[in-house]
């Protein structure tokens, strides 16, 4: 009698060690697959099985993302500082450490080459271009390189990648943050930057990210 008992006590332990434990790997691919059954669906339905994303839709590439910015993401879709329907429904459908786990789990993810190359883009001005690596001073825009890096491939959990967007992600977020629809930028900086920019720049801009290699030997930037 007292072996049962003290083996029910073990097994209870033991549970509550499970429960405690973090989400890990193997979590975050069956809810990138299959979502966690608690009202996040799969993540590959929109972002694709390699972390993709899909262009023509405006899903972005998740794949070498850093795991941080990630993290906080899934942060501000939940408490609505960056606003998306459905994204908001996922991301409060995920414990912390799930969240965790799914940051950690597409950060390690290896860059995929694109299905296909951007389409062609006239910008005859080099608008998109000299917004890229000089910025346009007169307005106070600095270069988006100054902080997403040459060739836009990110800096750390506050600046991610461009390069490696769909155009119509980029476009996307650039107009989320002139319309204030998205208010996670630190220091607002991304908001005034839009807020100077017009449909015409962030179109050029967009497009010129977009058309930018990966670089040679990078999984991830």
């Amino acid at each position: 009698m007292r072996g049962d008992v003290l083996k029910g006590l073990a097994l209870t332990a033991v549970l509550a060690c499970n429960a405690a434990m973090p989400a890990s790997a193997q979590d975050a691919a069956a809810i990138a697959a299959q979502g966690n059954g608690k009202g996040a669906s799969g993540c590959q339905a929109c972002h694709g099985a390699d972390g993709g994303g899909q262009a023509a839709a405006g899903f972005p590439r998740l794949a070498g993302l850093d795991a941080g910015y990630l993290h906080g993401q899934l942060e501000s879709f939940a408490d609505g500082s960056r606003d998306n329907a459905v994204m908001k429904v996922m991301a409060a459908a995920l414990s912390e450490p799930e969240r965790t786990a799914m940051a950690g789990y597409y950060s390690r993810m290896p860059v995929p080459k694109p299905a296909q190359p951007p389409a062609p883009f006239g910008d005859p001005g080099q608008i998109g271009q000299t917004l890229a690596m000089r910025g346009r001073w007169a307005q106070q825009v600095p270069a988006c390189e100054q902080c997403h890096g040459p060739g836009g491939v990110g800096v750390g959990a506050n600046f991610p990648p461009l390069t490696g967007q769909s155009a119509t992600y980029i476009a996307m977020q650039l107009k989320a943050f002139r319309s204030g629809t998205r208010q996670n930028d630190p220091l607002e900086l991304m908001r005034h930057v839009a807020r100077s920019l017009s449909d015409q720049d962030i179109d050029a801009v967009s497009h010129w990210f977009a058309a930018q290699p990966q670089p040679a030997g990078e999984n991830r930037p």
